[in-house]
């Protein structure tokens, strides 16, 4: 079996077995490729003739390309995981990255925005017009629950229950969490449903909660593009990324006395220590309110 062969075992493990979404399944191919074009450059074809060197030349390799060192980081850790593979299904006798670590990183604290900048952003969409109302329901949904872009398109209208104010979000390797709704998300929320929703589907049907002008699924790209736009208008000078939502929810949380477990619950990480890089932003506010109103800072 040549080594592309044994690149898609691993990615047909990684999903049936390990029920990995396929977002991240991309991200292992994509690394893992970039791995084996290396050792083809370097006249290597088979992976039983790798040794930790091979391995180090290309982490320098990805260095000497400005590559950032958390991309290096997620590389190796793919690479990791393919050649643990390969050892289980007794492919290799050896496994050469056994011996090389993953390098500590400092972890990037993501920029959030603060209660007043989310509010002047929730405040732009005009709710009178078709698309505007839709908007107004994304942003309230993804600030009051914290959930990717990516879980907010794929979300179906039957995970919603205003009644008592809940949504099932599936996430990552597709597992299921419960998230509380706030007042105001219902609200928007039942306001889309009742009027724009209705205009996009034009008398067809969807299942998914927020569409596009066409009465589809609405993109990533699109729901992106929509919190751009809204933070441009609320003149949020701010570096603007998909998440930052998701963000500036478990941030105001934490700020607020909010449990770190439950945080972690309703954002969805298996390792509490992803969530707890929310904990140093908060610490770091701390400071920066305690230096410029201390009167020996």
């Amino acid at each position: 079996m040549d080594t592309k062969q044994l690149l898609e075992s691993f990615l047909n493990y990684l999903t049936i077995e390990r029920g990995l979404s396929s977002n991240t399944t991309s991200s292992y191919r994509r690394d893992i490729n970039s791995y084996i074009n290396f050792l083809n450059s370097m006249r290597i074809n088979d992976l039983s003739q790798t040794s930790k060197n091979e391995l180090s030349d290309f982490m320098l390799f990805q260095k000497d390309r400005n590559i950032a060192a958390n991309s290096i980081a997620r590389s190796l850790a793919a690479i990791k995981s393919f050649y643990r593979f390969l050892l289980r299904e007794k492919i290799l006798k050896s496994d050469p990255t056994s011996l090389i670590d993953s390098p500590k990183l400092w972890r990037r604290i993501p920029e959030t925005l603060s209660a007043g900048e989310v509010e002047a952003l929730l405040n732009q969409p005009n709710i009178r017009d078709i698309q505007g109302a839709r908007d107004k329901a994304v942003l309230e949904t993804l600030y009051a629950t914290g959930m990717r872009v990516s879980e907010a398109v794929n979300l179906k209208l039957e995970n919603v229950n205003m009644d008592i104010g809940f949504l099932r979000c599936l996430g990552k390797g597709n597992k299921e969490r419960v998230i509380p709704l706030g007042k105001k998300a219902i609200s928007s929320i039942k306001r889309y449903l009742s009027g724009s929703r209705k205009r996009q589907l034009k008398n067809k049907e969807c299942p998914y909660l927020f569409l596009n002008r066409f009465g589809r699924k609405i993109s990533r790209q699109s729901l992106w593009k929509i919190i751009k736009k809204h933070a441009k208008n609320a003149k949020i000078k701010k570096p603007i990324k998909p998440h930052i939502l998701r963000h500036s929810f478990a941030t105001h949380l934490l700020e607020r006395g909010a449990d770190l477990r439950s945080v972690q619950e309703m954002l969805g990480h298996a390792n509490i220590s992803t969530t707890q890089i929310y904990t140093h932003i908060s610490r770091q506010r701390l400071k920066s309110i305690h230096k410029m109103f201390h009167p020996r800072p």
